[in-house]
């Protein structure tokens, strides 16, 4: 790719273009906007190049000579790299007399490659930094053969189809704006009421585990986060302090703190622990404009979060009780499929290598003793402790990070959290940080995206809507809706003067799952007929028949469509 872009645009400079899960990139520096014309004549001279069946053709050279030779290309984003290169000698490939820095391998020649596609073009900073200059990354995939990619190129197509952002606005569910401020999310009330049916699940779910619910502040003393060590090991995704009154304070990019202090508020024995909080908690974290995305990676947003506080010979059976919880979430979204990573410690961290180690044991034994498949994901830990991620797959088989478990013996040593053992000294306590669903937001975007908008009926915003055939069924209809309503069925009622089959259509598309149909004949018999959003009539039923349906289907979170 990179060959034909230097052939079409001789002056465009190449900056990196590494092969990534799903294909490749490249980035490069040109004077121009690549449009999608321009990325077909790419293709077709990569076609060409293809053709030529060029040979791969691997040199090395001492590093100064390539710093010298490309420097006289005038390539400065390949002179920086190699600048930083420690080796003496590097390797470069050439094909068809094209030439690149790279380690290689490659494949024997061009004429190896099957099957490809540029898939689009995006703004990319040089290396990432937002203080660099803003580069051009083409994106594109490549497959043995023409059938796996047309394959890939369809679940593309499925991807775009279920884009969060898309069925957002179709369905009127969230929105954000610059007038607003990047990567802050207003909830419209479709979406509203389906957060709302996810944080009574979740609170009633806390409740029967035995954890208490906490509301805490937004902001605090610049003090408390130093003491927490965020910052001295996570500024970098925290704002910048305000002056109140001449004391700086900090807008909160975590909840554990406002735990703690509750935890410290009162004298503790052995034989209060454990104790659980748990916090629908709102938190605030600097993410770059470049990388915000809908929901998934947004700036403020609420954690289901919640920290548990033991004696060390509890840890086990808590996190054994955390897995479990976890899952029964997961299973209750419909996420029947995960992958488990245990992450270890990294380079930067807090504690010493002996807590680390027995945190990490905790850990991987309760993992061994659920008899949980898992990988280890070496320095993947957060600053303070190591951490079991749980990433669930979705309908189309994609991995979404969700739930974490994290152990901590730091904070308690920093802000100095103590019990009163059996023996009647004092002790530290364990602290194990967990979230269940990640967060509100991230979490609804991988929703929307795993049912298609096509909601459950339990989450569903609407989930039944009532159509008059004609305005004199109208009344009919409106006592029917005060009926389900009073049971607690989310309802609407459509008595407007038009067409069924328009209401029909209209009321699918925004993806209720029950049609109640009112004419002459219901209101004679007193029955209602009942039609799914799959299209397939259902019934008759009496209204109170509907009703005892609907309320069995929502108490039992079932997921069927």
């Amino acid at each position: 790719m990179a060959h034909a872009v230097k052939e079409l645009f001789p002056d465009a400079r190449l900056a990196i273009g590494p092969a990534t899960d799903d294909g490749f990139y490249y980035d490069f520096d040109v004077d121009r906007t690549f449009t999608p014309e321009d990325l077909s004549l790419i293709e077709k001279k990569m076609s060409e190049i293809i053709k030529q069946d060029n040979a791969f053709v691997r040199r090395t050279l001492p590093r100064t000579e390539a710093i010298r030779m490309f420097r006289e290309k005038g390539e400065t984003y390949k002179v920086e790299l190699l600048e930083e290169i420690p080796d003496d000698e590097v390797s470069l490939y050439e094909e068809g007399g094209f030439i690149d820095l790279c380690r290689g391998p490659h494949i024997g020649s061009t004429g190896r490659v099957a099957a490809f596609k540029l898939l689009s073009v995006a703004g990319a900073y040089w290396r990432g930094n937002e203080k660099n200059k803003m580069l051009q990354r083409i994106y594109g995939t490549a497959f043995a053969d023409a059938a796996d990619l047309q394959k890939y190129l369809d679940f593309l197509e499925e991807v775009k189809k279920r884009d969060h952002r898309k069925l957002g606005r179709e369905l009127d569910l969230f929105s954000s704006s610059d007038e607003i401020g990047a990567g802050l999310v207003i909830w419209h009330p479709n979406g509203a009421l389906i957060r709302r049916a996810i944080e009574d699940f979740w609170l009633n779910e806390h409740y029967k585990a035995g954890y208490k619910i906490l509301y805490t502040p937004h902001i605090a003393k610049l003090e408390l986060w130093k003491t927490s060590g965020h910052v001295d090991f996570y500024s970098e995704n925290m704002y910048s302090p305000m002056d109140i009154e001449g004391t700086d304070y900090e807008i909160k990019p975590m909840n554990c703190p406002f735990h703690i202090h509750v935890y410290k508020s009162s004298l503790r024995s052995y034989k209060d622990l454990p104790i659980r909080y748990a916090e629908l908690g709102t938190v605030y974290r600097y993410e770059r404009s470049g990388v915000l995305h809908g929901l998934l990676r947004v700036r403020g947003f609420t954690q289901d979060d919640a920290h548990i506080f033991c004696r060390e010979d509890q840890i086990e059976d808590e996190i054994l009780n955390v897995l479990d919880f976890t899952l029964l979430v997961l299973k209750t979204f419909g996420f029947a499929h995960y992958d488990i990573y245990l992450s270890t410690r990294p380079e930067k961290y807090v504690g010493t290598p002996g807590n680390w180690e027995r945190a990490t044991n905790a850990l991987q034994r309760a993992l061994d003793v659920k008899g949980l498949s898992y990988e280890i994901d070496p320095g993947e830990g957060v600053f303070y402790g190591p951490k079991i991620d749980i990433k669930v797959k979705d309908s189309l088989n994609r991995p979404w990070q969700c739930s974490t478990i994290q152990v901590d013996f730091n904070n308690p040593e920093r802000f100095d959290m103590t019990y009163r053992g059996s023996d009647g000294k004092e002790h530290r306590p364990i602290m194990v940080h967990r979230a269940l669903m990640g967060s509100l937001e991230r979490f609804f975007g991988i929703l929307i995206e795993h049912y298609a908008g096509i909601f459950p009926l339990w989450l569903a915003p609407v989930q039944v809507e009532i159509l008059t055939i004609a305005e004199r069924h109208a009344s009919y209809a409106a006592t029917l809706a005060e009926q389900f309503k009073s049971e607690g069925i989310r309802t609407e009622a459509n008595v407007d003067n038009e067409k069924i089959g328009y209401k029909i259509r209209n009321a699918t598309v925004r993806k209720i799952p029950y049609l109640v149909i009112i004419g002459d004949k219901e209101i004679s018999e007193n029955k209602i007929t009942v039609r799914k959003r799959s299209g397939e009539n259902i019934g008759p039923f009496t209204a109170d028949e509907f009703i005892g349906m609907i309320k069995e289907k929502v108490k039992s979170k079932s997921i069927e469509q």
